[in-house]
C-alpha cells in the first residue's frame, strides 16, 4: 500500500524524517526514499528495500542530508520521491494510492508531447505522473484537485516546496493523512505510530481531498474536505499498525472489538485461542477476552533477522519467508483443540501450509477464524491486490471451481446464510484442511471499526462503492 511522512521544522528535520519514515515500513516492500531541501537545493535519496529495510539503506548516508523540511516515502512499487523543475517552482512529491487509468492518463499526457524520465514496472512511474498533472495547472491547489478531477482510484500526497508543504488527501479518503504538532514543528504522516517516539501530537485528521500547506509557524487550509468519504476497512484489520489511529479510531482496539465478535458467534468447544502473528494476535486476544478462554501463543514469529515486514516481490519466496518466520511451539499444540484467528483469507496457500504443520505437530483440532468477511473482488483503489489475478483470491477461485466460472452469483456467494455462501466457506475449509471455518460478518466488522458504514470502503467483499 505505501507510506508517507513529511516535516517542517524551525530547525534541522533530518532526524524525525529519518525515523518517522522508517515507521511506515510495514506498508511497503520495494523501495525508500526521503528529500529534503535547503540552501543548496533539494537533496534526495531512494533505495531498494526488496533485501534490506530503511533504516539500514540511509544510515550510512544520514549525514548528508541537511534541512528544515522534508518528505519521506515507503513504497510498494514506484521510485519516490520525485523531484520536478516547472513553472511553479521546484517541488519534490511523494505519493500514496492506486491510479487504476495510469494508462490512458500517460497516452493523454504524450499527446500533449509531455515526457516522462522515471521508470516504474508498469511502464510511467505513478507519482511523476502526478506531477505532470499538477504543473499544468497555475497553482499547486489547483494541480492538486486537477489530479482528483483526472486518477481513478486513490492518490494522496506530499508536496515539498521552497516555502513548506503541502499536504492532501485522496479525494474520497480512502487513504489516510493526518497532521501533527509539536513545538517549533509540524508533520504529515499516513500512520500516527510515527508521531509517538517523535513527540508529535495529533492535530487534525485531513478530510476527503482536502488540501493543508504547512510552515514551520502554522498550517492553512487551501481546499475545504468534500463530505463524502470512504476510508479502506482494510486499514484496522490488516494494514495498520497496532498503535495508530485513523478518524481517532485506533487499530489495536478494534481489532480486539472484532474478535469479540467473532467470539460471539462462535459455538466450538476449544482449549484456547490463539492468533497467527502480527495482527491476527489482537483478533485472538479479543475473542480470548469475550469467551473467557485462554489466549496462548502456539506460533512465534522469529525477529532477530526478520526485524520488519520485508517480503520478496517473488511469490515463491514471500511463501518461503512466510514460513521461516513462523516458528511453531509443539509442547503448546500437541493433543489441544485451536481457535485461531487471522485478519483474512487472501490466497490460501500460506494459510494451509499454516495449518499443515499444526497438525504435524499434533494439534486435535483446527478452528480458523477469520476478522473480515471472504474477500471476493480484487481491490480497485488501493495496491492490496495491485499484482494479483482475480483468480489469486481464495473465494474467487472456489466460486470457479463451484460454478465453472469465477464471475457467476457473486452477489449470493458474498451474503451470509446463502447456500452459495455456505458451498463456498465448506469448500475453502477443505482447501486450507481445518476443523471448521468462519468469517467475519460485514456488519460486525462496520461495528467493531466505529465509522457508519457509508464512510467505509467495503468493495473488495461487495463489489461495489457508494461513489
Amino acid at each position: 500500500m505505501g507510506g508517507i511522512f513529511g516535516t517542517i521544522s524551525k530547525t534541522d528535520c533530518v532526524s524525525d524524517l529519518y525515523y518517522g519514515t522508517d515507521y511506515h515500513s510495514h506498508l511497503g516492500t520495494r523501495r525508500g526514499g526521503m528529500a529534503v531541501i535547503n540552501g543548496q537545493g533539494f537533496k534526495r535519496g531512494i533505495h531498494n528495500l526488496e533485501n534490506s529495510y530503511f533504516r539500514t539503506k540511509f544510515e550510512s548516508e544520514l549525514n548528508e542530508f541537511h534541512g528544515k523540511s522534508g518528505i519521506g516515502v515507503i513504497s510498494d512499487f514506484e521510485s519516490q520521491p520525485i523531484i520536478v523543475h516547472s513553472h511553479l517552482g521546484d517541488f519534490a512529491i511523494v505519493t500514496v494510492g492506486k491510479i487504476v487509468n495510469l494508462e490512458d492518463l500517460t497516452e493523454r499526457a504524450l499527446s500533449l508531447h509531455r515526457h516522462f524520465s522515471e521508470i516504474s514496472p508498469e511502464g510511467t512511474n505513478s507519482t511523476e505522473l502526478v506531477a505532470t498533472l499538477i504543473a499544468e495547472e497555475e497553482s499547486f491547489e489547483k494541480g492538486i484537485e486537477h489530479v482528483y478531477d483526472m486518477v481513478k482510484g486513490s492518490c494522496s500526497m506530499l508536496i515539498l516546496t521552497r516555502d513548506g508543504i503541502y499536504g492532501a488527501r485522496d479525494k474520497v479518503g480512502r487513504t489516510p493523512v493526518i497532521l501533527g504538532k509539536k513545538d517549533g514543528a509540524y508533520a504529515f504522516t499516513s500512520e500516527t505510530t510515527a508521531f509517538s517516539n517523535l513527540d508529535f501530537t495529533i492535530e487534525k485528521d485531513l478530510g476527503p481531498g482536502e488540501i493543508i500547506f504547512a510552515t514551520a509557524e502554522g498550517y492553512e487550509q487551501r481546499k475545504e474536505p468534500y463530505a463524502k468519504m470512504q476510508i479502506c476497512a482494510f486499514l484496522w484489520v490488516y494494514y495498520g499498525y497496532p498503535s495508530s489511529c485513523y478518524e481517532g479510531i485506533n487499530v489495536e482496539g478494534c481489532r480486539y472489538r472484532c474478535g469479540a465478535a467473532l467470539a460471539r458467534n462462535d459455538r466450538a468447544e476449544v482449549d484456547y485461542v490463539s492468533g497467527i502473528p502480527d495482527s491476527g494476535i489482537a483478533h485472538a486476544i479479543g475473542y480470548s477476552n469475550e469467551k473467557h478462554i485462554p489466549y496462548k501463543r502456539a506460533y512465534v514469529k522469529y525477529t532477530p533477522t526478520w526485524p520488519r515486514s520485508f517480503m520478496p516481490q517473488n511469490q515463491e519466496m514471500r511463501d518461503l519467508v512466510a514460513k521461516m518466520k513462523l516458528i511453531p511451539v509443539r509442547s503448546v499444540i500437541e493433543g489441544k483443540r485451536i481457535v485461531f484467528c487471522d485478519d483474512s483469507i487472501v490466497r490460501g496457500t500460506q494459510f494451509k501450509e499454516n495449518v499443515t504443520i499444526l497438525f504435524e505437530y499434533g494439534a486435535a483440532e483446527v478452528h480458523v477464524r477469520l476478522a473480515c468477511p471472504t474477500l471476493i473482488y480484487p481491490c480497485e483503489f488501493l495496491n492490496f491486490s495491485r499484482s494479483r489475478s482475480t483468480l489469486d483470491l481464495a473465494g474467487r477461485k472456489t466460486i470457479k471451481d463451484l460454478e465453472g466460472v469465477e464471475d457467476k452469483h457473486l452477489e449470493e456467494y458474498a451474503t451470509p446464510g446463502t447456500d452459495r455462501y455456505h458451498a463456498m466457506v465448506e469448500n475453502i475449509r477443505k482447501r486450507i484442511g481445518v476443523t471448521t471455518l468462519q468469517y467475519q460478518k460485514l456488519e460486525d466488522l462496520i461495528e467493531a471499526i466505529g465509522l457508519p458504514r457509508e464512510r467505509v470502503c467495503t468493495h473488495c467483499w461487495e463489489g461495489k462503492s457508494s461513489f
